[in-house]
Protein backbone atom coordinates (compact mmCIF):
# COMPACT_ATOMS: atom_id res chain seq x y z
CA UNK A 1 0.00 0.00 0.00
CA UNK A 2 1.10 3.80 -0.76
CA UNK A 3 -0.25 6.55 1.18
CA UNK A 4 0.83 9.65 -0.17
CA UNK A 5 0.79 12.78 2.30
CA UNK A 6 0.03 15.85 0.46
CA UNK A 7 0.72 18.09 3.33
CA UNK A 8 -1.55 17.33 6.01
CA UNK A 9 -1.58 18.14 9.70
CA UNK A 10 -2.23 15.02 11.75
CA UNK A 11 0.61 12.34 11.35
CA UNK A 12 -0.21 9.85 9.11
CA UNK A 13 2.58 7.57 9.88
CA UNK A 14 1.43 7.42 13.46
CA UNK A 15 -1.28 5.52 11.58
CA UNK A 16 0.48 3.53 8.51
CA UNK A 17 3.77 2.18 11.03
CA UNK A 18 1.03 0.16 12.38
CA UNK A 19 0.79 -1.84 9.51
CA UNK A 20 3.55 -3.79 7.64
CA UNK A 21 4.45 -3.34 3.47
CA UNK A 22 2.99 0.45 3.94
CA UNK A 23 5.38 2.84 2.21
CA UNK A 24 4.51 6.25 3.14
CA UNK A 25 5.50 9.24 0.96
CA UNK A 26 5.57 12.68 2.42
CA UNK A 27 5.67 15.81 0.44
CA UNK A 28 5.07 19.69 0.99
CA UNK A 29 1.09 20.55 0.70
CA UNK A 30 1.33 20.66 -3.70
CA UNK A 31 -2.63 19.86 -4.50
CA UNK A 32 -4.22 16.74 -5.90
CA UNK A 33 -2.22 16.39 -9.37
CA UNK A 34 1.10 16.21 -7.05
CA UNK A 35 -0.02 13.99 -4.96
CA UNK A 36 -0.90 11.51 -7.98
CA UNK A 37 1.78 11.90 -9.36
CA UNK A 38 4.24 10.68 -6.35
CA UNK A 39 1.87 7.77 -6.08
CA UNK A 40 1.94 7.83 -10.02
CA UNK A 41 5.78 7.56 -9.42
CA UNK A 42 6.41 5.32 -6.55
CA UNK A 43 3.45 2.40 -8.27
CA UNK A 44 5.42 -1.30 -9.48
CA UNK A 45 2.32 -2.42 -11.56
CA UNK A 46 1.31 -2.35 -15.44
CA UNK A 47 -1.79 -0.70 -14.68
CA UNK A 48 -3.10 1.75 -12.06
CA UNK A 49 -6.21 3.47 -11.17
CA UNK A 50 -7.37 6.33 -9.12
CA UNK A 51 -10.46 6.12 -6.78
CA UNK A 52 -11.11 9.43 -5.06
CA UNK A 53 -13.17 9.95 -1.96
CA UNK A 54 -15.94 10.32 -3.60
CA UNK A 55 -16.10 7.11 -5.78
CA UNK A 56 -16.71 3.60 -5.15
CA UNK A 57 -15.93 0.48 -7.34
CA UNK A 58 -17.91 -2.03 -8.79
CA UNK A 59 -16.67 -5.70 -7.66
CA UNK A 60 -15.51 -6.75 -10.85
CA UNK A 61 -14.28 -3.22 -12.14
CA UNK A 62 -10.93 -3.99 -12.47
CA UNK A 63 -11.65 -7.34 -14.07
CA UNK A 64 -13.98 -5.56 -16.76
CA UNK A 65 -10.95 -2.65 -17.70
CA UNK A 66 -8.34 -5.80 -18.01
CA UNK A 67 -10.45 -7.30 -20.26
CA UNK A 68 -10.99 -4.44 -22.12
CA UNK A 69 -7.03 -4.16 -22.56
CA UNK A 70 -6.65 -7.59 -23.40
CA UNK A 71 -9.32 -6.72 -26.35
CA UNK A 72 -7.72 -3.80 -27.30
CA UNK A 73 -3.70 -4.15 -26.95
CA UNK A 74 -1.57 -0.78 -27.10
CA UNK A 75 -3.99 1.62 -25.43
CA UNK A 76 -3.03 4.26 -23.53
CA UNK A 77 -6.11 4.14 -20.92
CA UNK A 78 -9.74 2.02 -20.73
CA UNK A 79 -12.82 3.19 -19.88
CA UNK A 80 -15.92 1.87 -18.94
CA UNK A 81 -19.97 3.42 -17.39
CA UNK A 82 -20.23 4.84 -13.99
CA UNK A 83 -23.50 5.69 -11.90
CA UNK A 84 -23.93 8.48 -9.92
CA UNK A 85 -25.83 7.53 -6.26
CA UNK A 86 -26.43 9.98 -3.28
CA UNK A 87 -24.87 9.47 -0.04
CA UNK A 88 -26.38 6.10 0.80
CA UNK A 89 -25.25 4.47 -2.73
CA UNK A 90 -29.09 4.86 -3.71
CA UNK A 91 -28.80 5.06 -7.57
CA UNK A 92 -29.49 8.64 -8.87
CA UNK A 93 -28.93 7.83 -12.87
CA UNK A 94 -26.35 5.81 -15.24
CA UNK A 95 -25.44 8.46 -17.80
CA UNK A 96 -24.39 7.08 -21.31
CA UNK A 97 -21.04 6.05 -21.93
CA UNK A 98 -19.93 7.32 -25.04
CA UNK A 99 -16.69 5.47 -26.74
CA UNK A 100 -14.38 7.29 -29.54
CA UNK A 101 -16.03 6.34 -32.93
CA UNK A 102 -14.76 9.42 -34.04
CA UNK A 103 -11.12 10.82 -33.25
CA UNK A 104 -10.67 10.27 -29.33
CA UNK A 105 -8.88 14.18 -29.75
CA UNK A 106 -12.10 15.81 -31.50
CA UNK A 107 -14.30 13.86 -28.94
CA UNK A 108 -12.47 15.23 -25.90
CA UNK A 109 -12.62 18.63 -27.72
CA UNK A 110 -15.94 18.79 -27.15
CA UNK A 111 -16.68 17.54 -23.55
CA UNK A 112 -14.57 15.45 -21.01
CA UNK A 113 -17.15 12.24 -21.94
CA UNK A 114 -16.14 10.08 -19.58
CA UNK A 115 -17.88 12.00 -16.72
CA UNK A 116 -15.50 10.42 -13.68
CA UNK A 117 -11.59 9.54 -13.02
CA UNK A 118 -12.31 6.40 -11.47
CA UNK A 119 -14.58 4.85 -14.23
CA UNK A 120 -10.71 4.87 -15.80
CA UNK A 121 -7.52 2.49 -15.81
CA UNK A 122 -4.54 3.13 -17.38
CA UNK A 123 -1.16 2.00 -18.74
CA UNK A 124 0.51 3.33 -15.78
CA UNK A 125 4.09 3.34 -17.87
CA UNK A 126 1.70 4.96 -20.96
CA UNK A 127 0.76 7.86 -18.50
CA UNK A 128 4.34 8.84 -17.01
CA UNK A 129 5.55 9.06 -20.60
CA UNK A 130 2.72 11.19 -21.11
CA UNK A 131 3.73 13.69 -18.19
CA UNK A 132 1.29 12.56 -15.32
CA UNK A 133 -0.85 15.55 -14.29
CA UNK A 134 -0.29 19.03 -14.44
CA UNK A 135 0.36 20.26 -11.09
CA UNK A 136 -0.69 23.75 -11.97
CA UNK A 137 -4.31 22.74 -12.47
CA UNK A 138 -6.45 22.79 -9.23
CA UNK A 139 -9.23 21.17 -11.26
CA UNK A 140 -9.68 19.02 -14.51
CA UNK A 141 -6.47 17.44 -14.14
CA UNK A 142 -7.85 14.31 -14.97
CA UNK A 143 -9.33 16.52 -18.80
CA UNK A 144 -5.55 17.51 -19.42
CA UNK A 145 -4.14 14.11 -19.01
CA UNK A 146 -6.45 12.49 -21.18
CA UNK A 147 -5.79 14.99 -24.05
CA UNK A 148 -1.96 13.83 -23.76
CA UNK A 149 -2.72 10.40 -23.15
CA UNK A 150 -4.74 10.24 -26.93
CA UNK A 151 -2.73 12.68 -28.24
CA UNK A 152 0.17 9.54 -28.64
CA UNK A 153 -2.00 6.55 -27.62
CA UNK A 154 -5.47 4.97 -28.93
CA UNK A 155 -8.20 4.32 -25.95
CA UNK A 156 -10.89 2.06 -25.89
CA UNK A 157 -14.11 1.63 -23.81
CA UNK A 158 -16.57 -1.03 -22.84
CA UNK A 159 -20.26 -0.60 -21.69
CA UNK A 160 -19.83 -2.41 -18.37
CA UNK A 161 -20.61 -0.35 -15.23
CA UNK A 162 -17.55 -0.02 -13.19
CA UNK A 163 -18.11 2.78 -10.98
CA UNK A 164 -20.40 4.88 -8.58
CA UNK A 165 -19.64 8.40 -7.94
CA UNK A 166 -21.14 9.86 -5.05
CA UNK A 167 -23.33 13.06 -5.42
CA UNK A 168 -23.63 15.77 -2.51
CA UNK A 169 -22.72 19.48 -1.70
CA UNK A 170 -19.43 19.10 -1.02
CA UNK A 171 -18.18 17.50 -4.33
CA UNK A 172 -15.64 19.03 -5.93
CA UNK A 173 -17.41 19.25 -9.24
CA UNK A 174 -20.29 21.63 -7.33
CA UNK A 175 -18.97 24.71 -8.14
CA UNK A 176 -20.25 25.22 -11.47
CA UNK A 177 -18.31 28.46 -12.05
CA UNK A 178 -15.03 26.99 -11.05
CA UNK A 179 -15.71 24.15 -13.52
CA UNK A 180 -16.08 26.53 -15.68
CA UNK A 181 -12.96 28.26 -15.78
CA UNK A 182 -10.77 24.70 -15.51
CA UNK A 183 -12.75 23.02 -18.37
CA UNK A 184 -12.28 25.95 -20.72
CA UNK A 185 -8.73 26.40 -19.53
CA UNK A 186 -7.93 23.16 -20.45
CA UNK A 187 -9.62 23.03 -23.50
CA UNK A 188 -8.20 26.36 -24.55
CA UNK A 189 -4.40 24.62 -24.01
CA UNK A 190 -5.13 21.94 -26.46
CA UNK A 191 -6.76 24.63 -29.10
CA UNK A 192 -6.15 22.48 -32.68
CA UNK A 193 -4.19 24.16 -35.08
CA UNK A 194 -6.14 26.54 -37.87
CA UNK A 195 -5.34 23.72 -40.42
CA UNK A 196 -7.68 21.20 -38.36
CA UNK A 197 -11.12 22.34 -39.77
CA UNK A 198 -12.88 19.25 -38.08
CA UNK A 199 -10.99 19.99 -34.50
CA UNK A 200 -11.70 24.02 -34.80
CA UNK A 201 -15.91 22.60 -35.33
CA UNK A 202 -14.90 20.67 -31.99
CA UNK A 203 -13.60 22.67 -30.42
CA UNK A 204 -16.77 25.51 -31.00
CA UNK A 205 -18.74 23.08 -29.86
CA UNK A 206 -16.72 22.39 -26.78
CA UNK A 207 -16.62 25.54 -25.61
CA UNK A 208 -20.50 26.31 -26.23
CA UNK A 209 -21.51 22.90 -25.13
CA UNK A 210 -19.43 23.65 -21.63
CA UNK A 211 -20.80 27.04 -21.27
CA UNK A 212 -24.53 25.17 -20.88
CA UNK A 213 -23.88 22.44 -19.06
CA UNK A 214 -22.13 24.72 -16.09
CA UNK A 215 -24.63 27.10 -16.26
CA UNK A 216 -27.76 24.67 -15.99
CA UNK A 217 -25.59 23.27 -13.39
CA UNK A 218 -25.15 26.33 -11.10
CA UNK A 219 -29.05 27.23 -11.58
CA UNK A 220 -29.53 23.44 -10.31
CA UNK A 221 -27.68 24.00 -7.27
CA UNK A 222 -29.82 23.94 -4.19
CA UNK A 223 -26.96 24.10 -1.58
CA UNK A 224 -25.24 26.65 0.96
CA UNK A 225 -24.62 30.04 -1.60
CA UNK A 226 -26.32 28.75 -4.51
CA UNK A 227 -27.39 32.78 -4.94
CA UNK A 228 -23.72 33.88 -5.04
CA UNK A 229 -22.63 31.31 -7.69
CA UNK A 230 -25.37 31.98 -10.13
CA UNK A 231 -24.54 35.55 -9.53
CA UNK A 232 -20.92 34.83 -10.61
CA UNK A 233 -22.18 32.67 -13.39
CA UNK A 234 -24.28 34.59 -14.88
CA UNK A 235 -21.66 37.15 -14.95
CA UNK A 236 -18.98 34.88 -16.54
CA UNK A 237 -22.00 33.12 -18.98
CA UNK A 238 -24.86 35.67 -19.14
CA UNK A 239 -26.88 34.07 -22.02
CA UNK A 240 -26.50 30.71 -21.26
CA UNK A 241 -27.08 31.88 -17.00
CA UNK A 242 -30.47 33.77 -18.54
CA UNK A 243 -31.72 30.62 -20.44
CA UNK A 244 -31.40 28.15 -17.47
CA UNK A 245 -33.24 30.52 -15.17
CA UNK A 246 -35.90 31.76 -16.88
CA UNK A 247 -36.27 29.78 -20.05
CA UNK A 248 -37.27 26.41 -18.78
CA UNK A 249 -39.90 28.16 -16.79
CA UNK A 250 -41.71 30.23 -19.43
CA UNK A 251 -41.05 28.12 -22.45
CA UNK A 252 -44.29 26.58 -23.34
CA UNK A 253 -45.46 30.48 -23.09
CA UNK A 254 -43.44 31.81 -25.59
CA UNK A 255 -44.50 32.05 -29.42
CA UNK A 256 -42.40 30.50 -31.88
CA UNK A 257 -40.22 33.37 -33.14
CA UNK A 258 -38.83 34.22 -29.62
CA UNK A 259 -38.09 30.14 -29.23
CA UNK A 260 -36.10 30.13 -32.34
CA UNK A 261 -34.25 33.31 -31.69
CA UNK A 262 -33.24 32.09 -27.97
CA UNK A 263 -31.80 28.93 -29.55
CA UNK A 264 -29.99 30.63 -32.01
CA UNK A 265 -28.19 33.09 -29.48
CA UNK A 266 -27.62 29.55 -26.89
CA UNK A 267 -26.21 27.78 -30.20
CA UNK A 268 -28.86 25.52 -31.09
CA UNK A 269 -30.15 26.40 -34.64
CA UNK A 270 -33.31 24.98 -35.92
CA UNK A 271 -34.28 25.31 -39.52
CA UNK A 272 -36.86 28.41 -40.16
CA UNK A 273 -40.98 27.53 -40.27
CA UNK A 274 -41.03 26.05 -44.14
CA UNK A 275 -37.05 24.97 -44.20
CA UNK A 276 -37.32 21.84 -42.95
CA UNK A 277 -36.77 18.92 -45.53
CA UNK A 278 -38.43 15.87 -44.34
CA UNK A 279 -36.51 13.89 -47.03
CA UNK A 280 -37.53 9.81 -47.17
CA UNK A 281 -39.05 10.72 -43.99
CA UNK A 282 -42.13 12.40 -45.90
CA UNK A 283 -44.61 9.26 -46.41
CA UNK A 284 -47.26 8.03 -44.68
CA UNK A 285 -46.02 4.52 -44.74
CA UNK A 286 -42.86 3.48 -42.84
CA UNK A 287 -39.97 2.68 -44.80
CA UNK A 288 -40.29 -0.90 -43.07
CA UNK A 289 -43.10 -2.39 -41.61
CA UNK A 290 -41.07 -4.61 -39.40
CA UNK A 291 -39.34 -2.44 -36.71
CA UNK A 292 -35.90 -2.69 -39.38
CA UNK A 293 -35.79 -6.63 -39.18
CA UNK A 294 -35.90 -6.81 -42.48
CA UNK A 295 -32.97 -3.92 -42.79
CA UNK A 296 -30.81 -5.38 -40.23
CA UNK A 297 -30.96 -5.10 -36.55
CA UNK A 298 -34.05 -3.06 -34.84
CA UNK A 299 -33.27 -0.44 -33.53
CA UNK A 300 -34.75 -1.26 -30.12
CA UNK A 301 -32.25 -4.49 -29.74
CA UNK A 302 -29.69 -1.78 -29.16
CA UNK A 303 -30.99 -0.72 -26.18
CA UNK A 304 -32.70 -4.07 -24.83
CA UNK A 305 -28.89 -5.86 -25.50
CA UNK A 306 -26.76 -2.74 -24.11
CA UNK A 307 -29.05 -3.04 -20.97
CA UNK A 308 -28.02 -7.09 -20.36
CA UNK A 309 -24.91 -6.93 -21.03
CA UNK A 310 -24.45 -4.12 -18.51
CA UNK A 311 -26.48 -6.55 -16.30
CA UNK A 312 -24.43 -9.72 -17.55
CA UNK A 313 -22.86 -10.45 -14.01
CA UNK A 314 -27.01 -11.22 -12.96
CA UNK A 315 -27.54 -13.82 -15.49
CA UNK A 316 -26.62 -17.35 -13.34
CA UNK A 317 -28.11 -20.08 -11.50
CA UNK A 318 -32.00 -21.05 -12.87
CA UNK A 319 -32.74 -18.51 -15.90
CA UNK A 320 -36.18 -18.47 -17.62
CA UNK A 321 -36.21 -16.59 -20.61
CA UNK A 322 -39.40 -15.92 -22.96
CA UNK A 323 -39.52 -18.15 -25.94
CA UNK A 324 -35.88 -18.86 -26.86
CA UNK A 325 -32.31 -18.63 -24.94
CA UNK A 326 -30.61 -16.05 -27.35
CA UNK A 327 -29.87 -13.41 -25.02
CA UNK A 328 -29.30 -16.52 -21.93
CA UNK A 329 -27.00 -17.73 -24.12
CA UNK A 330 -25.08 -14.65 -24.99
CA UNK A 331 -25.11 -13.03 -21.65
CA UNK A 332 -24.61 -16.39 -20.01
CA UNK A 333 -22.71 -15.74 -16.25
CA UNK A 334 -22.78 -19.00 -14.95
CA UNK A 335 -26.40 -20.58 -16.05
CA UNK A 336 -26.92 -23.76 -14.42
CA UNK A 337 -30.60 -24.66 -15.61
CA UNK A 338 -32.34 -23.15 -18.68
CA UNK A 339 -35.97 -22.69 -18.74
CA UNK A 340 -38.19 -20.94 -21.37
CA UNK A 341 -41.68 -19.73 -21.54
CA UNK A 342 -44.27 -19.87 -23.66
CA UNK A 343 -47.50 -18.65 -23.97
CA UNK A 344 -48.79 -22.12 -26.19
CA UNK A 345 -47.44 -25.10 -27.01
CA UNK A 346 -46.48 -24.87 -30.35
CA UNK A 347 -42.71 -24.11 -29.58
CA UNK A 348 -40.84 -27.68 -29.20
CA UNK A 349 -37.99 -25.41 -27.20
CA UNK A 350 -40.69 -24.10 -24.34
CA UNK A 351 -40.13 -25.40 -20.87
CA UNK A 352 -43.39 -23.80 -19.78
CA UNK A 353 -46.18 -23.22 -20.98
CA UNK A 354 -48.35 -20.41 -20.18
CA UNK A 355 -49.84 -16.95 -19.21
CA UNK A 356 -47.23 -15.51 -16.71
CA UNK A 357 -49.77 -13.74 -15.41
CA UNK A 358 -51.75 -16.65 -13.89
CA UNK A 359 -51.14 -18.37 -10.76
CA UNK A 360 -49.46 -21.76 -10.98
CA UNK A 361 -48.02 -21.40 -14.46
CA UNK A 362 -44.17 -20.33 -13.31
CA UNK A 363 -42.62 -22.09 -10.19
CA UNK A 364 -42.47 -20.07 -6.73
CA UNK A 365 -39.26 -18.98 -5.31
CA UNK A 366 -37.29 -20.73 -8.51
CA UNK A 367 -35.57 -18.52 -10.63
CA UNK A 368 -32.38 -17.01 -9.64
CA UNK A 369 -32.39 -14.73 -12.95
CA UNK A 370 -35.47 -14.28 -15.42
CA UNK A 371 -35.14 -12.20 -18.63
CA UNK A 372 -38.37 -11.17 -20.20
CA UNK A 373 -38.29 -8.49 -22.93
CA UNK A 374 -40.48 -6.83 -24.47
CA UNK A 375 -43.62 -9.15 -23.16
CA UNK A 376 -45.41 -7.36 -20.59
CA UNK A 377 -47.13 -4.99 -22.78
CA UNK A 378 -49.24 -7.89 -23.85
CA UNK A 379 -50.50 -9.04 -20.69
CA UNK A 380 -53.48 -6.93 -19.87
CA UNK A 381 -53.37 -7.59 -16.34
CA UNK A 382 -50.12 -5.90 -16.06
CA UNK A 383 -49.98 -6.11 -11.80
CA UNK A 384 -50.77 -9.26 -11.94
CA UNK A 385 -48.17 -10.24 -14.01
CA UNK A 386 -45.63 -8.14 -12.35
CA UNK A 387 -46.54 -10.04 -8.98
CA UNK A 388 -46.42 -13.76 -10.72
CA UNK A 389 -42.42 -12.77 -11.85
CA UNK A 390 -41.53 -11.76 -7.99
CA UNK A 391 -42.99 -14.67 -6.93
CA UNK A 392 -41.11 -17.14 -9.16
CA UNK A 393 -37.66 -15.54 -8.14
CA UNK A 394 -35.78 -16.77 -5.73
CA UNK A 395 -34.94 -14.83 -2.65
CA UNK A 396 -31.72 -12.52 -4.05
CA UNK A 397 -33.42 -13.01 -7.47
CA UNK A 398 -33.08 -10.60 -10.42
CA UNK A 399 -35.59 -9.63 -12.79
CA UNK A 400 -34.66 -7.78 -15.88
CA UNK A 401 -37.03 -6.61 -17.98
CA UNK A 402 -38.08 -4.45 -21.30
CA UNK A 403 -41.24 -2.75 -22.00
CA UNK A 404 -42.02 -0.56 -25.07
CA UNK A 405 -42.31 3.05 -24.98
CA UNK A 406 -42.26 4.94 -28.24
CA UNK A 407 -43.46 2.34 -30.55
CA UNK A 408 -45.75 1.38 -33.66
CA UNK A 409 -47.92 -1.54 -32.68
CA UNK A 410 -47.68 -5.19 -34.27
CA UNK A 411 -49.49 -5.03 -37.19
CA UNK A 412 -49.60 -9.28 -36.78
CA UNK A 413 -50.17 -11.52 -34.65
CA UNK A 414 -49.80 -9.73 -31.48
CA UNK A 415 -51.97 -7.34 -32.62
CA UNK A 416 -55.15 -8.17 -30.95
CA UNK A 417 -53.03 -8.23 -27.35
CA UNK A 418 -50.84 -5.44 -27.60
CA UNK A 419 -52.05 -3.38 -24.65
CA UNK A 420 -49.71 -1.06 -23.55
CA UNK A 421 -46.50 1.48 -23.45
CA UNK A 422 -44.89 2.29 -20.46
CA UNK A 423 -42.79 5.73 -19.69
CA UNK A 424 -39.70 5.34 -17.25
CA UNK A 425 -42.10 6.54 -14.07
CA UNK A 426 -44.78 4.24 -14.69
CA UNK A 427 -42.38 1.15 -14.86
CA UNK A 428 -40.68 2.61 -11.55
CA UNK A 429 -44.25 2.72 -9.96
CA UNK A 430 -45.91 -0.06 -10.74
CA UNK A 431 -42.56 -2.11 -10.10
CA UNK A 432 -42.11 -0.66 -6.69
CA UNK A 433 -45.30 -2.23 -5.45
CA UNK A 434 -44.27 -5.18 -5.52
CA UNK A 435 -40.78 -5.38 -5.15
CA UNK A 436 -39.69 -2.35 -3.01
CA UNK A 437 -38.67 0.95 -3.52
CA UNK A 438 -34.84 0.36 -3.18
CA UNK A 439 -35.27 -2.59 -5.26
CA UNK A 440 -35.91 -1.34 -8.28
CA UNK A 441 -33.68 0.27 -10.75
CA UNK A 442 -35.73 1.63 -13.90
CA UNK A 443 -33.24 3.17 -16.64
CA UNK A 444 -34.77 4.58 -20.14
CA UNK A 445 -33.19 4.45 -23.49
CA UNK A 446 -33.82 6.61 -26.44
CA UNK A 447 -34.15 9.98 -28.42
CA UNK A 448 -36.22 11.93 -30.29
CA UNK A 449 -33.76 10.41 -33.77
CA UNK A 450 -33.76 6.76 -32.12
CA UNK A 451 -37.64 7.13 -31.78
CA UNK A 452 -37.96 8.63 -35.48
CA UNK A 453 -35.68 5.87 -36.96
CA UNK A 454 -37.66 3.30 -34.93
CA UNK A 455 -40.73 4.40 -36.41
CA UNK A 456 -39.75 4.04 -39.58
CA UNK A 457 -38.36 0.89 -39.26
CA UNK A 458 -34.69 1.57 -39.85
CA UNK A 459 -32.06 -0.94 -38.52
CA UNK A 460 -28.82 0.26 -36.34
CA UNK A 461 -26.84 -0.35 -39.23
CA UNK A 462 -28.17 2.44 -40.94
CA UNK A 463 -28.02 5.04 -38.09
CA UNK A 464 -25.36 7.07 -36.76
CA UNK A 465 -25.11 5.15 -33.53
CA UNK A 466 -23.53 8.05 -31.56
CA UNK A 467 -27.03 9.83 -31.92
CA UNK A 468 -28.36 6.51 -30.53
CA UNK A 469 -26.29 7.16 -26.91
CA UNK A 470 -27.90 10.30 -25.48
CA UNK A 471 -31.08 9.27 -23.87
CA UNK A 472 -33.98 11.55 -23.32
CA UNK A 473 -36.46 10.70 -20.56
CA UNK A 474 -39.06 12.48 -22.98
CA UNK A 475 -39.04 10.16 -25.82
CA UNK A 476 -38.62 6.02 -24.17
CA UNK A 477 -37.94 4.14 -26.57
CA UNK A 478 -37.37 1.43 -24.27
CA UNK A 479 -37.86 1.36 -20.52
CA UNK A 480 -35.64 -0.99 -18.97
CA UNK A 481 -35.84 -2.75 -15.43
CA UNK A 482 -33.97 -4.20 -13.25
CA UNK A 483 -35.68 -5.53 -10.22
CA UNK A 484 -34.58 -7.72 -7.10
CA UNK A 485 -36.04 -9.87 -4.52
CA UNK A 486 -35.56 -9.35 -1.28
CA UNK A 487 -37.03 -10.95 1.88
Amino acid sequence: MIVVDDGSQDDPAAVTRRWDNVELISQPNAGLAAARNAGLRAVRTEYVLFLDADDILAPDAVEQQLLCFSDHPGCGFVYGRHRRVDVSLKTLEVPRQFDCAETPYHAFLKSNFIGMHAAVLYDAAKLIECGGFDPRLRRCEDYDAYFRVVRKYPVASHEGIVAGYRIHADNMSADAVEMLDWTLSVQERHRPDSADAQGAAAFREGRRLAHLAYANAAWRDRSRGAWRRRWAMTRRSPLHSLAAALWRPVRPYMPAPVVRAVRRLTGHRAPAVGAVDMGDLARLTPISLGWGDDRGTPIDRWYIEGFLERHAGDVKGRVLEIAEADYCRRFDHGITRQDILHVTEDNPDATIIGDMSQPGVLPDDAFDCMIITQTLHLIYDMPAAIAQLKRALAPGGVLLLTVPGVSSVCRGEWNECWYWSLTGQSAKLLFEKEFGAGNVEVTVGGNVYSSTCFLHGLAVEEVDQRMLEKDDFAYPLVVCVRARRRD
